[in-house]
């Protein structure tokens, strides 16, 4: 276990937590690199693919470098996040850009970076690409993100391969993409993709999936198309309300073993919430108590605009408190200080008694946390830190409020005198 409590300490790897909270104001998160790595490697034993990690769950610098350093390529969904992949030394051919709504200038800065390949989700991209590809006199390698209409079995907001999602191409249509493909200079088919959404328990969706992504690779290597990548995605379910996860990873190895063999293309994936959630935990203080229509309150200096997933997806996330672990437990709602009623980090958590300057540990907060923070109330970012062994470090500080108050402008006919 990397994160936890030992003897009554709760540590990350070899770092006591009392240590870190003595020196950084709350709320931080807080990452296990340990974790990570341990998490990248189960992946990559087992899958014997590509890797693609998922920049959005989580975007930090420091992160991405770890990431990249154990051999994953990244996949991104905006100019950011490519910009973000290549200042930590990734590899441009390891570089994967997709997105329901590229720009123009997104798309140039993309091909001028020569990435392995955009991924098209719309039949529009297509001569876009083209054009712009003409401009700089480059071929663009692109690949096609098909929506297989499968449903996820998975909460609506984070379903992404129904036909009526916003997501891909509709899989019917391949031979339209391919038949227009071939009436341009440009642009070079070297790839068909998929994603379905996240957190998918069901072996047999991904055997669903598999089985006709590989029918999708068979029709179009047909039409002489030089396919050299299969991407399948991610979606690999993360168990929040468990230490250890549990999800099934070796039955996926086994599957695409069994469906794709001996296939003149590589197979990929593009996990990004199995790699980290579990590596990252949000501490917060307890900054008062009150008790309203006899539900017990702890009022923390963490909430919606820290960690937005509790008040966006109803999402549970196991709270412990840093304090006596098993004593005089009572029932309580965790509310942020945002001035909103949605803002609930969990309720009807049993912890010790709490009362003002305790501190209390989010869990499984590494995917989806810090990138979907925002400044709403006018509260900065949270810091950021990471642990390797007995030592951490702050991989993002804290922001201060009046640096962010400065970005604002006010015109010259509305200043006072």
């Amino acid at each position: 276990m990397n994160i936890g409590f030992v003897n009554k300490k709760f540590l990350c790897e070899g770092v006591n937590l009392d240590n870190i909270i003595n020196s950084t104001a709350t709320p931080f998160y807080l990452y296990s690199q340990k974790e990570i790595e341990q998490n990248y490697n189960n992946l990559n034993n087992t899958l014997f693919s590509e890797i693609f990690f998922s920049v959005k769950a989580n975007s930090n610098q420091a992160i991405l470098s770890l990431i990249k350093n154990l051999g994953a390529g990244a996949d991104t969904v905006s100019a950011g996040e490519i910009q973000r992949c290549l200042k930590v030394g990734f590899n441009p051919d390891k570089i994967i850009y997709e997105g329901v709504s590229k720009s123009e200038h997104d798309i140039r800065y993309a091909i001028k970076q020569n990435i392995r390949l955009i991924n098209i989700e719309s039949l529009d991209e297509i001569p876009l690409i083209n054009k712009i590809g003409q401009s700089l006199n480059k071929v663009v390698n692109v690949g096609v993100r098909l929506n297989p209409d499968i449903d996820a079995g998975t909460l609506n907001k984070i379903s992404t391969g129904k036909k009526t999602d916003k997501f891909g191409i509709n899989i019917e249509e391949i031979d339209s993409v391919i038949s227009l493909v071939s009436t341009l200079q440009n642009i070079d088919l070297i790839s068909i993709s998929c994603h379905i959404g996240s957190q998918i328990n069901d072996i047999k969706i991904f055997e669903k999936v598999f089985l006709k992504m590989k029918e999708a690779a068979d029709h179009t290597l047909s039409k002489n198309i030089n396919l050299k990548h299969l991407d399948l995605g991610g979606g690999f379910a993360v168990n929040y309300k468990k230490i250890k996860n549990d999800f099934d990873i070796k039955s996926i190895g086994k599957l695409v073993s069994s469906i794709f063999q001996n296939t003149p293309y590589k197979i990929s994936f593009e996990p990004g919430r199995y790699l980290v959630a579990k590596a990252g935990i949000l501490i917060t203080k307890v900054i008062t108590t009150k008790t309203n229509g006899n539900i017990n309150y702890l009022i923390t200096d963490a909430g919606m605009n820290t960690f937005i997933r509790p008040a966006m997806y109803g999402s549970f996330h196991r709270v412990e408190a840093l304090n006596d672990l098993k004593e005089n437990n009572i029932n309580y709602h965790i509310a942020g200080p945002i001035c909103e009623s949605s803002d609930i980090i969990a309720k009807n958590v049993l912890l010790p008694i709490q009362k003002s300057g305790n501190y209390l540990i989010i869990h499984d907060a590494g995917a989806y946390g810090s990138v979907m923070a925002s400044n709403y109330n006018s509260r900065g970012f949270p810091a950021e830190i990471l642990v390797y062994k007995n030592n951490y470090s702050v991989i993002r500080e804290a922001e201060n409020i009046t640096e962010i108050i400065k970005k604002d402008k006010i015109p010259v006919w509305l200043k006072s005198n």
